[in-house]
Parts: structure tokens; sequence; C-alpha cells
């Protein structure tokens, strides 16, 4: 048994070999600080080809016209295209900007975060309490929660569309209390109620679980003496759990924000942004004007997409922020 493994080895110890005094004079002359560059390298490399050079491909692609893909047959153009995006005779009224389709799905985007992020962490607050109690098959019904998760969106949008669907399964179930079979996706209301609610069901679990471990982590013993003073349940809530719980909040808050602006897949399949554009969002504007409208404005998509990237930025430095704020308070 020795052997085999000791043959199984035998190519791992060569490379280790032959690599051993290369790294060792590179050691030497670098210090620990080199060989740290060293194995970072291919990871920065790949992040460099895959990250940072479409970001300036993209930037590039936004100051540029026409409708050609390569970028040597492609006109500069300047600030054109983000001059297009905002050239609006009212900012509150789609119809009056030369692109409408942009801010009709800004508008929609805008709403679709302010009601998906509330009604989902409020959902998931309530979800973590209950949780948090002790119930019967407690390991269970916390599996069950999280598993939509664990879904691709495509999946998640194919399950739903299956559901609602004219000849779907909430149709099947509705026809024997005397309901007429309805094309529910064919409803301007109840389409973006549906993307709110299935973006909802796919992605509380995560953020039910984050709250969940932040109460967990509150001391048993406050809750025991606000009990023995006869402190109500509700006022327990709000003066224990709730600003004990913030730090997690805050951190799902803008979790969530960031995820709700980028909402596509899901929606995409489920309603394909309509009927009409009323289900229509930021990223699903930007593929359709780079890579599906006729002609394909593939500078305007950029342009869209580097505001969108800029949204993005000031949220992930919010919750940097709000990161940086919790670990100093967890020193003190």
């Amino acid at each position: 048994m020795d052997r085999l493994a000791g043959l199984a080895l035998a190519p791992v110890h060569l490379i280790m070999g032959l690599a051993d005094k290369p790294l060792r004079a590179w050691q030497k002359r670098t210090g620990i600080g080199g060989m740290a560059l060293f194995f970072l390298a291919p990871n920065m490399l790949i992040f460099g080809m895959f990250v940072l050079l479409p970001i300036v491909i993209n930037i590039v692609y936004s100051l540029t016209g026409g409708t050609a893909l390569f970028l040597s047959e492609r006109s500069f153009v300047g600030l054109d295209q983000y001059r297009q995006l905002f050239n609006c005779a009212n900012y509150l009224d789609a119809m009056t900007c030369q692109e409408d389709a942009f801010w009709t799905s800004l508008d929609n985007t805008f709403w679709f975060v302010v009601l998906q992020v509330t009604l989902m962490i409020l959902a998931s607050l309530i979800t973590a309490l209950i949780l948090n109690r002790e119930l019967a098959a407690r390991s269970f019904w916390r599996a069950v929660f999280f598993f939509p998760v664990l879904l691709s969106p495509v999946v998640v949008g194919l399950i739903w569309k299956w559901i609602l669907q004219r000849q779907g399964l909430l149709n099947f179930t509705l026809l024997p209390f005397g309901f007429e079979p309805h094309t529910w996706l064919s409803d301007r209301g109840f389409a973006f109620g549906a993307a709110v609610g299935v973006s909802i069901w796919a992605h509380m679990g995560f953020y039910t679980l984050i709250l969940l471990a932040g109460l967990q982590a509150i001391p048993k013993d406050l809750y025991e003496a606000a009990q023995m003073d006869g402190t109500r349940p509700a006022r327990i809530f709000w003066r224990i759990t709730l600003p004990l719980l913030m730090p997690n909040l805050l951190v799902v808050v803008v979790l969530a924000l960031i995820k709700a602006v980028q909402v596509f897949d899901e929606v995409f399949i489920l309603t394909g942004g309509g009927p009409g554009t009323s289900t229509l969002f930021l990223t699903q504007y930007i593929y359709e004007t780079g890579f599906v409208s006729q002609p394909r404005n593939a500078g305007l998509a950029a342009a869209a997409s580097i505001l969108m990237g800029l949204v993005l930025v000031v949220l992930t430095l919010i919750q940097l922020g709000v990161g940086r704020k919790n670990e100093a308070k967890g020193k003190r």
C-alpha cells in the first residue's frame, strides 16, 4: 500500500523538486513579500483579463458610436451616448425622453427595488424570528426556506412560469372553485407583482440565514432578565432584539439592494420584460440594446451599464463602510 502511494506521489515530488531551486532563489532575492506576489500573480492575471479588461473595454465602447462590433470599425463620439440617455424634456415622464425604454426600465427597476427589498427584508425578519424559536423539526424548516436559494434563476423562472401560465398549476387549482382560466402573466399589474414575489421567494432564504445567525448571537441572558422584569414581548423586540440585530440587518439591506438592481434571470424567463414594458428592468434593457435589437447599439448599452455600475459601486462602498463600522464596534 505504501509503495502504491509512493508511486502515485512520485510525479508530485518530481515537480516540487524541479520548482524548489527557482522558488528558493526567488525568495532569497525578493523576500516573503516577493513570494506572496509570486502566488498572487496567476490570480491577478486572470482577474485582470476577465474583470478589469472587460470594464476598460466597456468604457471605451460607451465613447464610440455606430453599429459595427469591432472597436477598430467604430467612430469616437465622446459623451454622445450619455447625452442621448439623458436627453429628456421631463425626467419624470419616460415618454418625453429620447431613450424612453431606458427611463421606463429605470422607473421599473426603482419600484422593483423599493417593493422587493422592503417586502423581502420584512419576510426574512419574520421568518428568522419564527425559526429561532424552539420548533419541532426546526432544522427541516430551515432547510425548506433555504432550498430555493440553491436553485438556478433559470429553473426558478421556469417553475413559476409553469405555475402561472394559462394551462398552469394556479388555474388548475382555482378551476374547481368556479374561476375561469386567466393569463396571469399577460396582466400588467399582476406580472410586475409576480416578478417581485418570485424574486422574494428565490432569495429570501439567504437573507433569513444571515438574520438567523444574528439572532442566535444575541445572549439569552438579556431575554431572561427582561422576562423576569415583566417586559412585554413587543418591547423586548424593539429594545433588545432589533438594536442588537441592526448590524446584520444593515448588511442584508445593502446586499438585497445590490441584488435587486441587477435583477434579470428569473424575470426574463418569467415574463420576458412584458406585457409591453411593464417588467422591463435595467439589465434587460442593456442586454436587448446591445445584443437583440436591430440595429444593435453596443455604445448605448455600454453607457447604460456604466451608469448601473456606478450605482452598484456606491452600494458596495456603503456595504464596506457598514462592515468596517460594525468591526470597529466589535473591537471596543
